[in-house]
């Protein structure tokens, strides 16, 4: 066994039910789990194999991701003035052309940037398969920078020929597609506490798969306890394309499919009116909020303070790096916090509602009780920002609130299932300079190649 010891915290918020949050804290954390949280005077030990002083710091449990798609931070700033379908079908033809190296290559910079931001878990949604392309190169990209993951495994099966966005050439056959999944979560879920990996089951979207594959899908995950995960409603256009498709809207389809439910959580839903987030409420149904692509696209204002006042999960996500071009998890907290306020309510959600959300809500979302938030028995998943930089100034009386008011920084220390992964604001399982380097190699070479 292994201890540490962070002391003399300045400020922690442990993103309990009750938002306490402590002064001149310490946390006591037994390998990989934390043991004790509150004074220094009432750890088991005042000595640990690590001492570590964060009275400087403002720390606060690892941020949590709930939808992303890594391998687009190969393609950023392209299709620069193109709403959702336009901007799909523009890049397409250039992930038609990705091969295993982009994956892993991709997950382990988008992964980089997360944890920097102090994301301590996060799921991505790779749906395309093109070449010799599998689900493996992310998860072997999570076990080497040290990051809990949830891999969806995504999928597309309703090409152009038969009414669907893509084009035909990156879709996949429907019972390769259950049988490949199936597999992986043979081989690769872990049910249990404090899971580094987890299995989703994922098809890609109402207009990319076919109704089919979603009932089975579903049918699927629940056989092997799996979560389940999809887009849903980000725009004006996926609405009529259901509406047009299957004579419903995306929330009565939802429920048509069997996709409702506390295993199942949709991405962006920026469209749902309040019947649909009505069911969600009744059922347990979980959303991720992607502000900074929903802007980006002009998808438009997901309706969040709805969602929260109906009791709905609601999470966070930084979604694909070509539709936001950033990963910064703590940014987009801010910008959920932000964008609720443009219709003209400034406490239409509060700072401490936006990180409870990207903590407490993203666990919730995920299926997880042993991650978001800081107490003994829970995942030592802890992250520490110093408070003593340009973006705090000024604000020292509430650090916990400057975290989404001011300037978005990086984490000074992070720690992940008990594992230092930055120190000293430098991550310490892989050298991100090569990594940057030969990211910037592939993104040119298929760029350059569509």
């Amino acid at each position: 066994m292994t201890t540490k010891l962070l002391k003399n915290i300045h400020t922690l918020a442990t993103m309990d039910d009750d938002f306490t949050e402590l002064k001149d804290a310490a946390i006591f954390i037994r390998d990989n789990v934390i043991e004790a949280v509150g004074a220094l005077a009432d750890m088991p030990e005042q000595t640990a194999d690590e001492v570590v002083d964060l009275s400087r710091h403002v720390v606060i449990p690892g941020l949590v991701n709930t939808h992303h798609h890594m391998f687009q931070s190969l393609t950023r700033v392209i299709a620069q003035d193109k709403e959702l379908f336009d901007w799909l079908v523009t890049l397409y033809p250039i992930w038609r052309n990705l091969r295993s190296e982009h994956i892993n290559v991709s997950a382990k910079l988008a992964m980089a940037e997360l944890i920097l931001s102090g994301c301590t878990t996060s799921s991505d949604h790779l749906y395309i398969y093109p070449n010799d392309v599998t689900i493996e190169d992310e998860i072997r990209a999570s076990q080497e920078i040290g990051m809990r993951f949830h891999a969806a495994r995504g999928s597309m099966s309703l090409g152009e020929s038969k009414g669907g966005l893509p084009p035909d050439a990156v879709v996949e056959d429907e019972a390769d597609i259950l049988r490949i999944t199936r597999n992986i979560i043979e081989e690769h879920h872990d049910a249990s506490r404090y899971a580094m990996l987890r299995i989703v089951v994922a098809p890609c979207s109402p207009f990319t798969v076919t109704k089919d594959l979603m009932k089975e899908a579903a049918d699927l995950a629940r056989s092997y306890g799996v979560n389940l995960h999809t887009h849903l409603a980000e725009n004006v256009k996926d609405i009529d394309f259901s509406l047009d498709m299957f004579g419903q809207r995306p929330g009565d389809y939802a429920e048509d499919v069997g996709w409702v439910g506390h295993d199942v959580w949709h991405a962006h839903c920026v469209q749902l009116d309040a019947a649909e987030i009505g069911l969600f409420a009744r059922t347990g149904t979980g959303v991720c909020h992607c502000p900074s692509s929903n802007m980006r696209l002009a998808s438009g204002i997901a309706p969040i303070r709805s969602m929260l006042d109906s009791n709905v999960k609601v999470g966070l996500g930084v979604d694909g790096s070509a539709s936001n071009d950033s990963g910064h998890l703590l940014n987009e907290a801010r910008l959920a916090m932000l964008l609720q306020r443009v219709k003209g309510d400034p406490a239409a959600l509060s700072a401490r509602e936006a990180l409870y959300i990207a903590t407490r809500g993203g666990a919730s979302v995920l299926g997880r009780d042993d991650i978001g938030m800081l107490a003994p028995g829970m995942a030592a998943d802890i992250v520490a920002y110093n408070i003593d930089q340009v973006a705090f100034a000024g604000a020292l009386h509430d650090p916990v609130a400057a975290l989404t008011f001011c300037q978005s920084i990086n984490a000074n220390h992070v720690w992940i299932n008990g594992r230092n992964v930055v120190r000293d604001g430098h991550l310490t399982t892989l050298d991100l300079p090569v990594l940057v380097e030969s990211h910037n190699r592939l993104s040119q070479q298929l760029i350059n190649g569509a």
